[in-house]
């Protein structure tokens, strides 16, 4: 027994090398984390279980049948995040450059069916060329299995993505699929065709970093959810996102201790400036209300004219969806429409309430909105909040107009609760050009239009641009006084807590993509 036991030690010892110590020796150079290293920092002490360390590939094209590593290039298991259980797959860069190949899939398959058969969320730590070319048609088939298990899961558990290292062609849908993606400056990127193919085909010079890296997909595609500093920073930020959410679709996400103290936030009523037009961060709105310090903004480089992340009040974990007055006048374009779509689904799959802040002055107009598909893309956030069954609670801060108005989770498609502070504007469109249109006639006829315009603007704004018509119609359920905002929202998710709401029979929506 003394020899057997021996000899496990041994292949142990030689799994835990994976490509071995020269090819780790590499990986830190270029300031990465080994596969296992990863594991180690991401979930709890001495919880991590591991499974398949032993596989093997099974090839025996182009030589591989004399380089054989135990493993095959990625670590699976599970493990324990704040004592919840988790499973995971890493990939390691030193096998086969963490290149996807029939066993390696099966392995990454396996712990997806466990994870889904348990309920519980499964990530992804991506460091991988991609495809191993070797293997042919069997790798791409290993692709296609993941993608499968991915689109099963998804709204089932949690599914989180992050991109460590490279990940080119097939291999980016795999975490497209998934829920959130990170990414880490400089080490990490992610695209279909890399810059020597960008290159032959269109003739443009670009670096990886430039095509696919992660500020590029944090700001400019919106690809990516989180630009982390190191890869550190990113296995630190997926502990913190996983302690908003549940394990699965079934469960309610964990709830903090609170002790209950003076809810009252006098700071708030002096955060909307006197001019209507003049910027404020709505950020600033959103840490006076919430519980001290649990703000975690999600997207927060792409489409800042809308702002996203979960956040707790009360001890209760909440999704948040804010218009940015800052950016744009808090404007709804396609980008900002969109990342809002995707949190509120998320939320809503995962029963987590929704918290909205609004202050918007309609969609943004031009030709690049309209031929890109604004309408389309407007509408999908308007499905979004339409199809949510989760408790649904709206703030209007200041400017509610138009179409926005009614997308923006409104009473009329199904918010359960609306309140609005007293510098709310509740109408179809601002003062001015709704005096224009109006009395067009009236101040044409004027002796002095402009001087006219402003009167009739006044008219207007005492008439409509208040929350006073809204809530005589039960539109808006309370006009409260901003340093109230905190006590009526704790007391309107406490009283929503047990909120149960069903969707039409169907097999799925038709949204619009």
């Amino acid at each position: 027994m003394e020899k057997k036991l021996k000899t496990l030690q041994d292949k142990i010892a030689e799994a835990h090398l994976g490509g071995g110590q020269k090819r780790i020796d590499a990986q830190h150079k270029k300031g990465k984390l080994t596969a296992r290293e990863r594991l180690h920092f991401l979930l709890d002490d001495g919880s991590f279980e591991e499974i398949g360390m032993l596989v093997t590939h099974r090839s025996s094209d182009f030589g591989l049948e004399n380089e054989k590593y135990l493993g095959d290039g990625v670590v699976t298991g599970y493990g324990k995040i704040n004592g919840r259980l988790v499973y995971v797959y890493s990939q390691d860069f030193t096998v086969f450059g963490g290149s996807l190949s029939e066993t390696h899939a099966e392995k990454i398959c396996k712990v997806m069916d466990l994870a889904m058969q348990n309920g519980a969320p499964v990530i992804g730590l991506n460091d991988s060329g991609g495809a191993r070319i070797q293997e042919g048609v069997v790798s791409l088939g290993g692709y296609a299995d993941i993608f499968y298990r991915n689109t099963l899961a998804s709204g089932v558990i949690p599914q989180i993505s992050a991109v460590m290292g490279p990940c080119a062609g097939g291999a980016v849908y795999s975490p497209a699929i998934t829920d959130f993606i990170l990414m880490v400056e400089n080490t990490s990127y992610m695209f279909v065709t890399g810059p020597n193919v960008v290159k032959t085909v269109t003739h443009e010079e670009v670096t990886s970093e430039e095509l696919g890296g992660a500020i590029t997909h944090a700001s400019k595609s919106g690809v990516t959810h989180f630009a982390s500093a190191n890869g550190l920073e990113c296995l630190q930020t997926i502990r913190a996102m996983l302690s908003y959410m549940p394990q699965n679709c079934e469960e309610e996400a964990p709830k903090m201790n609170y002790v209950s103290s003076n809810e009252k936030r006098k700071e708030l009523n002096s955060i909307i400036p006197e001019n209507p037009n003049q910027p404020y961060d709505i950020r600033e709105v959103i840490n006076h209300v919430i519980d001290e310090n649990s703000f975690l903004e999600v997207h927060k480089l792409f489409a800042e004219n809308i702002v996203v992340g979960f956040a707790r009040i009360a001890g209760r974990s909440i999704g948040i969806v804010a218009n940015q007055p800052a950016v744009l006048a808090g404007v709804l374009d396609i980008n900002a429409s969109t990342k809002a779509a995707r949190f509120v689904r998320f939320c809503d799959s995962f029963n987590i309430p929704l918290l909205v802040f609004e202050d918007v002055p309609g969609f943004l107009p031009g030709t690049d909105q309209e031929w890109n598909a604004i309408i389309t893309n407007g509408a999908k956030l308007l499905y979004a909040f339409c199809e949510a069954t989760v408790p649904r609670v709206t703030v209007i801060t200041r400017k509610a107009y138009g179409g926005a108005y009614d997308v923006m989770n409104s009473k009329h498609i199904g918010a359960d609760m609306n309140y609005a502070w007293p510098s709310a504007e509740i109408a179809v469109m601002g003062p001015k050009g709704a005096a224009e249109i109006i009395f067009k006639n009236e101040i044409a006829a004027s002796a002095n239009p402009a001087e006219k315009l402003k009167e009739k603007e006044a008219e207007y704004q005492l008439t409509f641009a208040n929350p006073y018509r809204a809530a005589e119609r039960g539109f808006i359920d309370e006009v409260i006084s901003p340093e109230d905002t905190r006590a009526k929202l704790i007391a309107a998710f406490e009283m929503l807590k047990n909120k149960a709401a069903k969707l039409p029979r169907k097999k799925h929506g038709n949204i619009p993509l």
